[in-house]
């Protein structure tokens, strides 16, 4: 099993979840973040207003996943979330082996 993480503008957040209705994922997560990436100081033009780009307002989706259809969830959020810009986001898959001794209690 993997984690996928995604980190992606906000207000695709809502098309990203919706193309994920039909995956097949066993557990997700949903939080807003901020942070930035490459484009450190400059100012960017963020949809209603100016943002300092230092701290965007991004979301965060954190998935787990089946080792074998990883690649199908990581299709599913880059066809919404990749525009090909700057600041389009992140996604990082983690294994879980990390956590080999970890319990997981559903509650």
């Amino acid at each position: 099993m993997k984690q996928v993480i995604a980190i992606v503008r906000h207000y695709l957040a809502e098309k990203v979840l919706e193309n994920l209705k039909l995956a097949p994922l066993e557990a997700l997560a949903v939080r807003e973040v901020k942070g930035f990436g490459r484009q450190k100081n400059y100012l960017d033009e963020y949809r209603a207003g100016e943002f300092e780009s230092v701290f965007l307002p991004k979301v965060e989706i954190l998935m787990w996943v089946e080792d074998f259809r990883v690649e199908e969830v990581i299709r599913r959020v880059t066809e919404v979330a990749c525009s090909g810009r700057m600041g389009d986001g992140k996604v990082m898959v983690l294994p879980l082996a990390t956590f080999s001794g970890a319990q997981v209690i559903d509650i």
